[in-house]
């Protein structure tokens, strides 16, 4: 398989097994880490250490990166095999991918859409041995018209105690809904909650010290430099909500914390990824972006630290998309 490596500058040598490690004081980053289109980015650490990012459908197949840094990443190509890729939905592409390790499988979620087809877009599943591909035995979990959820795109689950949900929605509301043990199919389509109103879509739930932190975007998405899109935020003590901003409004009605935006370089970031844990335990997420020099090369994807006051409340950077910054802290493979 022919493979790009797509690199960044980097003020000192990273992590590698045969080289400096990447808790050098020295050692830094310098965004976008994947500096060509790929939008909505979802990422796993593999059980060998190594980090594994899917995108948004490009050239006619899901997007497959590997770093073991999480700055250099390299292309290895689709995730499905040539002719495998899944046509559930006519003429629709495979939008915003959420990847997940369950019961030993890499299980990717997807959805399919064409621009103004809400009532025919559709969530699918697909699964391999390796997060590296292929992806095989894809099905259609559902379309909107079926499960009576408008525009349903953007899925991504959830794991606690063995049970698995997921969560989906674009700015219809975001619904979520338990899966089978195995994660691969619905338990029953009739029982949806929604836990969040119309202003979002892009979401993601993380769980800390007790609170549910469901995080999603606002505004547009891809309209290049003019995207308005924001990262938010809201939390709540049940899985199953009510999700409050700092005030105790409801994400029901609207109501969120914004924790990133676009600044005069970066415009429309946000459709973020899971957080991952570096090795001296800082958080990061990863979010798509238009760069305001290069508009034409798409939403490139950039990676920035998530802390969290002591209010509780998480913060991304320091609001703005990060220019450079101390790489994370990534020992050898494991």
């Amino acid at each position: 398989m022919k493979k790009y490596l797509f690199s960044l500058a980097v003020v000192a040598l990273l992590a590698s097994c045969s080289g400096v490690k990447s808790d050098d004081k020295a050692a830094t980053y310098t965004n976008p880490v994947i500096d060509n289109n790929a939008p909505d980015p979802t990422v796993i650490r593999a059980k060998d250490g190594t980090f594994y990012a899917y995108s948004t459908m490009r050239q006619g197949n899901v997007p497959v990166y590997k770093s073991t840094d999480m700055v250099n990443w390299e292309y290895l190509g689709g995730a499905f095999r040539r002719g495998e890729v899944p046509k559930f939905v006519p003429r629709a592409a495979i939008w915003a991918p959420d990847i997940n390790y369950i019961d030993g499988k890499y299980v990717l979620y997807f959805s399919m859409s064409t621009w103004g087809g809400e009532w025919e877009a559709g969530i699918g599943r697909a699964v391999a041995d390796s997060p590296e591909g292929p992806f095989t035995n894809a099905k259609l979990l559902f379309n909107s018209k079926q499960i009576g959820v408008q525009n349903s795109i953007d899925p991504v689950i959830y794991q606690e105690d063995g049970r698995k949900y997921l969560i989906w929605g674009s700015f219809r509301g975001i619904f979520l809904t338990e899966l089978t043990e195995d994660g691969l199919e619905l338990i029953d389509q009739r029982n949806l909650l929604k836990i969040a109103g119309t202003a979002y879509e892009g979401t993601y739930i993380h769980k800390r010290k007790g609170y549910y932190y469901l995080f999603a975007s606002v505004g547009t998405c891809c309209e290049g430099v003019k995207s308005t899109y924001q990262t938010v935020v809201g939390r709540s003590k049940s899985l199953f909500g009510p999700y409050v901003d700092k005030q105790g409004r409801k994400m029901l009605d609207n109501h969120h914390e914004v924790l990133l935006s676009g600044d005069d370089k970066v415009k429309g970031s946000g459709h973020d990824s899971q957080i991952l844990t570096d090795d001296k335990g800082q958080d990061w997420i990863f979010y798509h972006g238009f760069d305001v020099n290069e508009e034409r090369a798409g939403r490139k994807m950039y990676l920035d630290e998530v802390n969290w006051g002591k209010d509780g409340w998480p913060t991304i950077g320091n609001g703005y998309p990060a220019k450079q910054g101390k790489a994370p802290s990534i020992k050898c493979k494991r």
